[in-house]
C-alpha cells in the first residue's frame, strides 16, 4: 500500500492548482484522473486558447445557494494572484471584451504552466487510474484502485461536473458526497444553447448562423447584454449562455433586438428624410438583412412605405423589436453545457479550508461544489481559488 499526505481526485483546473499549492507546503501529493492526460476542459476552453480568468471578478457573479460562501476563496486567491502566475512563466494573453482574459497563443500554455508547478512542488500524477472504492479510517482514507491500494490523511475531490460528458465527466465527486452523508442541490445545465419549440424551428431555424448584439432578460429580472447567435437547433451566443443558468423549464426569455437604440425614434427620423423608403430597406440597417426578410415572410413585418405608417404602427413595430419574448423547448443539455449548477451543498463546507464539516480530511474543490459563474473565466477563477484554498489546508 502507497502512502501519501494528500491524494487529489481530478486533475482538471482547480485539482492541478491544489496540487501545485499543496506540494509546495512540503505535502506529498499525489494527483489522480482516469484521463489519459490532464486537463482535458482547460485544453479545449475558449476555442483553444482558455479564458482563464477575468479582470472583473465579483462575488455577485456567482450562483451558489448561499451567496456568501464564495467570498472568502475568492478574496484570498484572486484574479491578479493567477495573472501573477502567468505573468510570471511569460504566456502573452489579451482583454478579449467585458474583462475576459485569453492566451495569445494556446491554452496548452496554461497546461504546461500547472504541469510545471506540480512538478516543481514534487506532484506525483497519475493518469489512467480507476478508483474503485474509498475507505474512511480512523486516521484518513484508504482508496483501492486498478493499480492497487492507496492511503492518504487528507483526499481532495476535484472531479468536476456534469458537463461536456465526452470529456469523460461523471457524477464520481456527487457519490463520494452521497456515501460521506453530504447533501447535495439539484444538478442541472449551465451556460448552454436553448432549443427551438417545433413552431419556432420551422420559423427560425432557416438563420442559422446570424449573429448580433442583444440585451436577454429572465423571468427573474436578470439581464445580460451581449451576442446572440442563431443556430439550427436554436439560441446559442454570449448573452443565451448567460442567461441560460438562471432559466426554468416552462418560462420565457425577453430579448431586445437594438439594445442600444430606440426604433420608433429611428423609424420617425428615417420617414421625415426618405418618406417612401420600404419598411424592409429601413429595418435592415438596424437588423441582419436575412432576419428582416425572414420576419416579413412569416408576416410579423408588413413592408410598406414608411409614409404609410403611423406613430402607433412605429410603436408596436418597435415594440416587437425591443421585447422580442422567446419560450425555449428546453436547453442542448450537458453535452454542450459549459458548467453544472448544483453540486455538494456548500452549507456542508467550510469557505475557508474547502473541506466538509462533518468528514474530517475530505475536501470539494471546483465545479464539483455547488458553486457555478458567469460565462468569461469567472468559473475558472473559482477552480484556481477554492484549489488553492484546499491547497492550505489539505
Amino acid at each position: 500500500m502507497t502512502e501519501f499526505d494528500v491524494i487529489i481526485i481530478g486533475a482538471g483546473a482547480a485539482g492541478l492548482h491544489c496540487a501545485a499549492t499543496a506540494g509546495y507546503r512540503g505535502r506529498k501529493v499525489l494527483l489522480l484522473d482516469n484521463a489519459k492526460k490532464v486537463g482535458r476542459k482547460i485544453l479545449i476552453s475558449g476555442g483553444g486558447r482558455c479564458n482563464f480568468t477575468n479582470y472583473n471578478i465579483e462575488p455577485s457573479a456567482f450562483l451558489c445557494s448561499n451567496k456568501h460562501f464564495v467570498k472568502s476563496a475568492l478574496s484570498r486567491y484572486t484574479q491578479w494572484d493567477f495573472i501573477a502566475m502567468v505573468d510570471k512563466y511569460q504566456i502573452a494573453y489579451h482583454e478579449k471584451t467585458l474583462g475576459q482574459l485569453f492566451c495569445d497563443d494556446s491554452a496548452k500554455d496554461i497546461v504546461s504552466m500547472l504541469e510545471t508547478e506540480c512538478k516543481q512542488a514534487n506532484v506525483t500524477t497519475q493518469l489512467r487510474t480507476e478508483i474503485t472504492a474509498i475507505e474512511q479510517l480512523e486516521q484518513g482514507f484508504s482508496i483501492a484502485t486498478n493499480e492497487g491500494q492507496l492511503r492518504c490523511q487528507s483526499l481532495v475531490i476535484a472531479t468536476g461536473g456534469l458537463s461536456m460528458p465526452k470529456l469523460g465527466a461523471t457524477p464520481f465527486g456527487y457519490k463520494v458526497a452521497q456515501q460521506f452523508k453530504l447533501k447535495l442541490k439539484d444538478t442541472t445545465a449551465g451556460l448552454v444553447p436553448f432549443t427551438w419549440q417545433n413552431t419556432d424551428k420551422d420559423d427560425y431555424e432557416c438563420l442559422s448562423g446570424i449573429s448580433l448584439p442583444v440585451s436577454v432578460t429572465s423571468e427573474s429580472g436578470v439581464n445580460f447584454s451581449e451576442d446572440m447567435l442563431f443556430t439550427h437547433r436554436g439560441l446559442s451566443g454570449p448573452a443565451i449562455l448567460q442567461i441560460s443558468s438562471f432559466w426554468q423549464p416552462g418560462q420565457a426569455v425577453t430579448i431586445d433586438l437594438l439594445p442600444h437604440g430606440d426604433l420608433t425614434e429611428l423609424l420617425t427620423i428615417a420617414r421625415e428624410s426618405n418618406p417612401k423608403q420600404a419598411l424592409k430597406t429601413c429595418l435592415a440597417q438596424h437588423f441582419p438583412k436575412r432576419l428582416i426578410e425572414r420576419l416579413v415572410e412569416l408576416n410579423k413585418l408588413t413592408d410598406k412605405p414608411l409614409n404609410q405608417f403611423n406613430e402607433k404602427d412605429f410603436t408596436t413595430i418597435a415594440n416587437y423589436f425591443h421585447q422580442w419574448q422567446l419560450k425555449p423547448n428546453g436547453t442542448e443539455g450537458y453535452r454542450t453545457a459549459e458548467v453544472t449548477l448544483g453540486g455538494v451543498d456548500t452549507d456542508e463546507i467550510s469557505s475557508k479550508t474547502m473541506m466538509a464539516k462533518n468528514v474530517e480530511g475530505l475536501y470539494f474543490i471546483g465545479e464539483v461544489v455547488d458553486v457555478s459563474g458567469w460565462l468569461g473565466g469567472y468559473n475558472f477563477q473559482w477552480a484556481w481559488a477554492s484549489g488553492w484554498c484546499a491547497g492550505q489546508y489539505a
